[in-house]
């Protein structure tokens, strides 16, 4: 008991310093946002470097951190052609590879890569979504509010499919990957994440059409469960119950983070379609 009450309590605590942070980081967007943005995916690498330890992985650290930096600046201010960039980067690692000999060479440049293109290029589209509405002064702060809704519909849809799983949880969602998680939880999550993105249309979002809020609700509602699933069999192929345990009561970043690496570039190819 004693145990569960002191989890709770660094839950909460937590919670009260990091929401307002994150809130306030979303809304003022620019260089606060975008070191934001790599503190969460550089320590989500680290995360997954260490994971990739208990598969007998070693993944190139010095590659891999840098290219996850770099793919993440450069998306916030463009100078490298992509296509540049993604050659370089496999080039680098390739030769370097050839002289580091440990191990598995195809598993470590295999997981050097994964971890560049999981976390690095999806950690980038979240500075695409905060960007979004950069045409002027009076527009740039909608990308903010953009952040906000979705991260909040991601907390919302968690919570519904945790504690309505929990009750009411008899079908299970995928055994395999996470056994925990149910049907019942899914849906619930699914449902609720629609909701809040229509209550944001109300508060925050009313610069949006209510038919693109509801389908990013949907996106949320189905690419943020689908994210969570990809990091637990992550997870669970390495044999760990959380990335780390860097935030107290929460475990790593990357697992408060998997839902929104996984919907950011959704919701961005969504808005570049409809725009």
């Amino acid at each position: 008991m004693a145990k569960k009450l002191s989890n709770l309590s660094s839950r909460v605590i937590v919670g009260l310093i990091g929401i307002p942070l994150l809130i306030v980081l979303s809304l003022v967007g620019k260089i606060p946002f975008l070191i934001l943005v790599l503190v969460i995916g550089l320590v989500s690498y680290f995360e997954f470097t260490r994971m990739m330890r208990n598969k007998h992985s070693y993944t190139n650290k010095l590659i891999g951190y840098l290219s996850v930096a770099v793919i993440i600046v450069n998306e916030y201010k463009p100078v490298i052609d992509y296509h540049i960039l993604l050659i370089s980067i496999t080039v680098l690692l390739l030769l370097f590879e050839l002289f580091r000999n440990k191990d598995s060479a195809v598993s470590n440049i295999g997981s050097t890569l994964l971890g560049i293109f999981y976390i690095g290029i999806l950690s980038a589209a979240i500075i695409d979504l905060r960007e979004f509405y950069r045409d002027s002064v009076f527009t740039y702060p909608q990308g903010g509010y953009l952040i906000i809704s979705i991260l909040a519909s991601i907390w919302v849809c968690d919570s519904a499919a945790y504690f309505i799983g929990s009750a009411y949880g008899k079908h299970k969602l995928f055994p395999r990957v996470s056994p925990n998680k149910s049907w019942e939880g899914a849906v619930a999550g699914f449902v609720f994440s629609v909701a809040c993105m229509i209550a944001a249309h109300e508060f925050i979002l009313d610069f949006m059409e209510l038919k693109d809020v509801i389908i990013i609700g949907f996106i949320v509602g189905i690419f943020g469960q689908i994210g969570d699933l990809i990091e637990s069999l992550i997870k669970r192929d390495a044999h760990v119950k959380d990335s780390s345990s860097i935030i107290p009561g929460h475990g790593g970043i990357l697992d408060r983070f998997d839902s929104l690496l996984f919907t950011a570039p959704v919701v961005y190819l969504y808005l570049l379609l409809i725009r």
